[in-house]
């Protein structure tokens, strides 16, 4: 009896240093219509139950669907030997390596990793990456900013429209301007861009290949940007990036993408792997932090975090970032598959993926009433203009065993009938030929 008047004063007390009567004065700002009904919560359950409800539970999401998804985030081949490594102890255990002498081992897989990451974009510098490709996105807006003291951001319309709501969101109550350029045939358009550009400028985002899926040389943008004092931040697909430009060939200052492709399987949305390399100029700006290799007094190598001053445990409301993660886990995996493939292995399945995709267009343009779009280089991704609503078609689609793509009309008002689809080298020329049958029958219907 003595616990609970104990823990009532302790409420009391608490409500009062809020400036609050009641407990109900505290949750007044929920809707009522979100608040809980009832308290009166079922009796437990054994291990035994409790292990039974949940498998059938997750069995409903099981599925065999045949994935032809994009849209950023896609369906690649990841070797056992990830999962394998990835698993031990040592590894899922360990987190912030706040302690080099006890964390040698995480440090130097951070350090790899950025390692990769720099040979990758052909950038100088890597942090130990951020959430996913969309925070990467911001947290660079932010580094645009504090390095040139402006406060405008430029957005291709061709950057994925996922990141550009993350974008808006996490800039609602900041005095950043945003301006969005509309793509024209779907590639950035060069008027519009130059036209947007101007004195008060920090950066300008473009995206390689684009959410279209068509690649682009950005090296005149970078040009025009530069002569202007405006940096170009480049977010991109790392797989492509195996033959492509890198953004460090086109001259960008800033390369972002997400690492989900390296590795990391869709797991119905996260966790992902954001990453981030720039130029040596803008290190000090760059959040998170960067391992780095050193020599202690008696000349044996060693692992420790080379610059973290930034972050908001040592630096509070004066840090460049609240990122204070590394993404451990995610960043070991693209470590370890980007180990395991090499640099020919990675060019290998960047080949694969394109060559499966230009074999898939010409299979859709055998398709009575479909329109691919073929104007323009892509990779592994590209747009079809289908006789129905692409959604609809979608529906129609996972009822037959597959993922079909993604309908742009979600994101692009007028675009209803388009539909982005994906292939990677996981889809055999058997997946494809019979998700173009399907697909052909399904239009039928």
């Amino acid at each position: 009896m003595s616990y609970i008047a104990n823990t009532a004063n302790e409420q009391k007390e608490m409500l009062k240093a809020c400036g609050l009567s009641s407990i109900d004065a505290l949750f007044e700002d929920i809707p009522e219509r979100l608040k809980p009904k009832s308290f009166n919560i079922p009796h437990g359950k054994s291990e035994l139950e409790v292990s039974a409800t949940i498998e059938k539970m997750a069995s409903r999401n099981y599925s065999h669907l045949t994935s032809f998804l994009g849209g950023g985030f896609y369906d690649h081949f990841i070797p056992a030997a990830i999962d394998a490594l990835a698993s031990r102890g040592e590894f899922y255990t360990a987190y912030t390596p706040y302690q080099p002498e006890l964390s040698q081992g995480t440090l130097q897989s951070i350090y790899e990793y950025q390692t990769d990451i720099c040979r990758l974009t052909g950038m100088e510098v890597s942090n130990a990456s951020v959430y996913d490709g969309g925070t990467a996105l911001y947290e660079a807006c932010q580094m645009a900013i504090n390095a040139t003291g402006r406060n405008r951001i430029i957005i291709d319309g061709g950057v994925n429209p996922i990141y550009r709501k993350m974008i808006h969101t996490h800039t609602l109550n900041l005095s950043i301007e945003l301006c969005e350029v509309a793509v024209t045939h779907g590639q950035g358009d060069r008027e519009k861009i130059f036209e947007a550009l101007n004195k008060d400028t920090a950066a300008m985002i473009v995206q390689n290949p684009n959410f279209f899926g068509v690649i682009d040389d950005h090296s005149d943008i970078v040009n025009k940007c530069h002569s202007m004092g405006i940096l170009v931040i480049q977010s991109t697909y790392p797989v492509a990036l195996a033959l492509i430009k890198t953004p460090g060939e086109i001259g960008a200052d800033i390369a972002t993408g997400d690492g989900q492709s390296l590795g990391i399987p869709l797991s119905f949305g996260g966790p992902y792997l954001g990453f981030m390399a720039t130029r040596k100029k803008l290190a000090r700006k760059m959040p998170g932090r960067i391992s780095g290799l050193t020599m202690d007094t008696q000349g044996r190598e060693g692992f420790v975090l080379t610059l973290q001053a930034r972050e908001q445990h040592i630096r509070r409301e004066k840090a460049t970032s609240n990122i204070c993660t590394n993404q451990a886990l995610c960043a070991l995996r693209a470590n370890i598959y980007l180990s395991l493939l090499g640099k020919e292995g990675l060019k290998e399945t960047a080949r694969l993926c394109l060559n499966k995709a230009l074999y898939m267009k010409e299979r859709l343009k055998a398709i009575p009433n479909i329109k691919v779009y073929e104007d323009l280089p892509v990779f592994n991704e590209f747009v079809i203009r289908l006789p129905m609503d692409a959604g609809e078609l979608a529906g129609m689609m996972i009822d037959r065993g597959f993922a079909a793509g993604f309908p742009l009309g979600r994101y692009y008002p007028g675009m209803e009938n388009y539909l982005l689809v994906a292939v990677t080298e996981k889809r055999t020329k058997h997946d494809i030929d019979l998700f173009a049958e399907t697909l052909e029958d399904a239009l039928c219907q």
